[in-house]
């Protein structure tokens, strides 16, 4: 068995991998909060920005995690199109979750489809990642501590589902984005935990491309468009803002026409 490192970096990849999940599931929830007090195709596009967000503030979070992630005796490589297949899951079954709470009429069944499908997009997502893994040897898995990890998935997309619902207030986003960001970590790392690797030492190269080569650049890029992202949200105005604002220069037109 091979010795695995799961903070190769210390307390950096953990601690940045939670950052990006939790700025993630801040936009998300923040723009779906914003979808739900809209209408027609500005709703979808709330939501289709939500789905971005939480899908790449998770992929982000699972490879920034899997940058600290060191096998003993064996380099590591990854399969890129299955690399960007797992993004790609990440926010269509995000999404789908998302657009069942946006559009749904029984809100609890809506709640309770979209929390199960995101939380299977989550561990999909993981898990596709992993398969993307190469290294000289073999992966296995605790099937207990796998079906753990999806559990948490699914809880944890249930309940940031039920807080873009329910919670209204930046403050009350923010710390649900918190909770969130240590719910999805919790997930990624009881995966992990359930990772046992039989190394198999040899000279032969490796297929695929290493972290640095392909997941560094690619996290950075998604980690720049969520901050992008939220710089953009953060600016746009509120539906109670924009009625406010309307308000106000519709009693502008009338005292100017009353004089």
């Amino acid at each position: 068995m091979g010795h695995l490192d799961h903070a190769a970096y210390g307390w950096l990849t953990p601690v940045l991998s939670y950052v990006m999940a939790s700025i993630g599931a801040a936009l998300g929830l923040r723009c779906t909060v914003r979808a739900l007090a809209a209408t027609g195709a500005v709703r979808r596009n709330w939501l289709l920005t939500a789905a971005s967000a939480i899908g790449t503030g998770i992929w982000t979070m699972h490879f920034v995690a899997m940058l600290g992630f060191e096998v003993t005796g064996t380099e590591i490589h990854y399969n890129v199109p299955l690399t960007i297949l797992s993004l790609l899951v990440a926010m269509l079954v995000v999404g789908a979750g998302v657009f069942a709470v946006g559009f749904g009429k029984a809100r609890g069944r809506s709640l309770v489809l979209g929390g199960l499908t995101t939380g299977l997009g989550v561990a999909s997502m993981h898990y596709l990642g992993m398969a993307a893994l190469r290294l000289h040897g073999e992966v296995s898995y605790d099937p207990l501590l796998v079906g753990l990890s999806v559990v948490i998935a699914v809880v944890a997309a249930t309940a940031a589902l039920w807080a873009a619902l329910n919670i209204k207030s930046p403050v009350a986003v923010a710390a649900a984005s918190l909770v969130m960001g240590a719910a999805v970590s919790s997930m990624h790392y009881t995966g992990m935990t359930a990772v046992a690797v039989s190394v198999s030492p040899s000279d032969a190269a490796l297929p695929g491309a290493t972290a640095m080569q392909f997941i560094f650049p690619l996290a950075v890029g998604l980690g720049s468009y969520l901050f992008i992202t939220a710089a953009f949200v953060a600016l746009s105005p509120t539906a109670d803002e924009r009625a406010a604002s309307a308000s106000a220069r519709h009693l502008g037109e009338h005292t100017a026409a009353a004089h």
